[in-house]
């Protein structure tokens, strides 16, 4: 992997595959909706997708049918703490695709017509959240963990916040987050050596001031948070706090999680789905932030199967907080994240959005035999230290459901 910084302080890595026929492009920029207030809360969402609405030179059909015409895709997503906009093309045909991805960042127009009909497509967006449960649950949960903090926010916003903006509120917003330096475009796949020029050819004249920095510190509430909704089934998450993506014992976490629920042979799933027969899903993940974590449990069941779900869930931690993985969980993980890691080498893609997103948050880089050295490097007490230090925080918790009885009994810390 190569990496550049143009004169204007925007950074380029490139990762060249000489043996593949394809090319990821992408453009980071480090805001989301961790960066946003509560009156423009869903701004950075909306941007999105606002950028697809037409340029200056392309109507929004002309920028669909140019992709489509060279048999490549784009796409784009905000998540809490970045927002990408990509693409992928035949090697042949990444000028194009650079041209017109950076015409959209560069010179959308936001015209106020399209900006009202781009409204109703997310408020439909926000309708299908809210037809969705098991979806909402996961916001429910950041809230009850985080509180009052931006993490806490949803990505989609409201319609409140959505209605009151115009083309003026999206172009500040751009103008304080979409700098340079807030900035990072990522390329991997078959590509040349003039492949530098090409970004700079349209990225040179980028210019903006420093984003401004992120400064409320953050904490983990281990609240309760309930939405009443008339559905068939409970949706319940259980959060803990989890690590920053600096951390050190991150890839113990990785390891710990998926012993947990992070697979098919994790102990939820066997246990609760298929000894059981409680849930048809259930699983755990771990997100790592800037400068923290969550650590989550998903289960969705029967409204008279939750207690026993939210038991058997606490008799498993409490479990694994005294006994600890064994050593045939630890190497199963260990070969499961070495395998995953390996198999997504083969995607120019998954390529991309590793060096991109690495530039961006961490601003450094691991090669393939030094994130294995790390895998291999973790061991059994470090996974038992990690766990301990895990539960010695009550439980954050959100549900979804038309009743909340079984979770108003629950002790957040029992197992503390």
């Amino acid at each position: 992997m190569d990496k550049y910084t143009l004169g204007n302080g925007l950074r380029v890595v490139i990762e060249k595959i000489p043996t593949c026929r394809s090319v990821a492009f992408g453009i980071w920029v480090k805001t989301g909706s961790r960066n946003e207030t509560e009156t423009n809360n869903g701004i950075s969402h909306f941007i999105e997708h606002m950028l697809f609405k037409g340029t200056e030179k392309y109507s929004a059909k002309e920028i669909a049918e140019i992709f489509d015409g060279i048999g490549g895709n784009i796409n784009a997503f905000t998540s809490k703490e970045y927002t990408c906009y990509y693409c992928k093309v035949l090697d042949e045909h990444l000028p194009i695709a650079v041209e017109v991805l950076s015409d959209m960042f560069f010179r959308s127009v936001f015209d106020p017509e399209e900006l009202e009909k781009e409204k109703n497509v997310i408020y439909e967006e926000i309708s299908m959240y809210e037809d969705t449960p098991d979806d909402m649950v996961h916001d429910l949960i950041a809230q009850a963990a985080f509180g009052d903090h931006t993490l806490g926010y949803t990505i989609i916003g409201t319609e409140e916040n959505l209605s009151a903006m115009n083309s003026d509120t999206l172009r500040d917003y751009m103008k304080s987050y979409y700098t340079p330096g807030n900035t990072v475009v990522s390329i991997a796949g078959n590509v040349g050596d003039d492949v530098l020029s090409l970004i700079e050819s349209h990225f040179s004249g980028f210019a903006g001031s420093t984003a401004p920095e992120i400064r409320q510190p953050l904490g983990f509430h281990s609240e309760l948070a309930y939405h009443k909704k008339k559905t068939e089934q409970n949706h319940i998450c259980l959060s803990l706090p989890g690590l920053p993506i600096t951390d050190e014992n991150l890839y113990a976490m990785i390891l710990l999680n998926n012993a947990i629920g992070g697979g098919m042979s994790s102990r939820l799933f066997q246990e609760i789905r298929e000894k059981r027969g409680l849930a048809y899903s259930v699983y755990s993940y771990h997100t790592s932030y800037q400068d923290g974590g969550m650590f989550t449990i998903y289960t969705g069941t029967a409204p008279k199967q939750t207690s026993e779900v939210l038991k058997v869930t606490l008799e498993m931690m409490a479990e694994l907080k005294e006994q600890g993985l064994t050593p045939a969980e630890l190497r199963k993980g260990k070969e499961q994240m070495k395998g995953s890691l390996i198999l997504s080498l083969e995607s120019t893609s998954s390529r991309m959005n590793r060096i991109g997103k690495n530039e961006l948050m961490l601003g450094r880089h691991y090669n393939l035999d030094e994130i294995i050295e790390r895998i291999e490097r973790v061991e059994m007490e470090q996974i038992r230290e990690l766990t301990a230090s895990l539960l010695s925080t009550p439980f954050a918790v959100a549900m979804v459901g038309h009743t909340d009885d079984a979770i108003q009994g629950f002790r957040r810390d029992q197992l503390v």
